[in-house]
């Protein structure tokens, strides 16, 4: 769904979509210049905002091949969210903790609104804000939104 982007998703420990399972990404992160609606909500949290906004703007310029190990540490069926914690790879090199959430909110018209949060402990205060990284997410989100509209069946007259 988003293969200029995620190249490889290989399951390291557990079941698919369960707590406690270690999952290792090979990914591209493309680093991306962008005006996008976030929210800084402390100075080691970044939240996303509304996608639709016209303010939201994306030019990619060439990306860097990156491996990102993370462990599923909740599912929240309810709440219609994951937590994954990074536990290895590229993003432990500046960050001493990196935790992503990611969450649905149904719409009501079968559709959802998709929120990232990103919550981060930098290595040290030289470390940029993970702004690239967010985008990173919201890109392979807007990737899976166009996969899932192509796949919509056609009304049939």
């Amino acid at each position: 769904m988003s293969p200029a982007k995620i190249h490889n998703v290989d399951l390291h420990e557990g079941d698919w979509g369960k707590p406690g399972t270690v999952i290792c990404w090979s990914y591209v992160h493309d680093q991306l210049f962008v005006t996008l609606p976030y929210e800084k909500r402390s100075d080691s949290c970044l939240h996303l905002g509304d996608l639709s906004s016209p303010a939201s703007k994306f030019d990619n310029v060439e990306g860097v091949s990156k491996i990102a190990k993370e462990v599923i540490e909740a599912i929240d069926d309810v709440k219609l969210s994951t937590t994954f914690k990074v536990i290895e790879g590229d993003i432990t090199t500046e960050y001493k903790n990196f935790i992503l959430i990611v969450q649905a909110t149904p719409k009501g018209d079968g559709s959802c609104v998709v929120n990232w949060t990103l919550e981060y402990e930098k290595l040290n205060e030289n470390i940029p804000d993970p702004h690239t990284l967010l985008e990173f997410c919201i890109q392979c989100s807007k990737d899976i939104e166009d996969h899932h509209l192509t796949q919509l069946p056609v009304a049939q007259a």
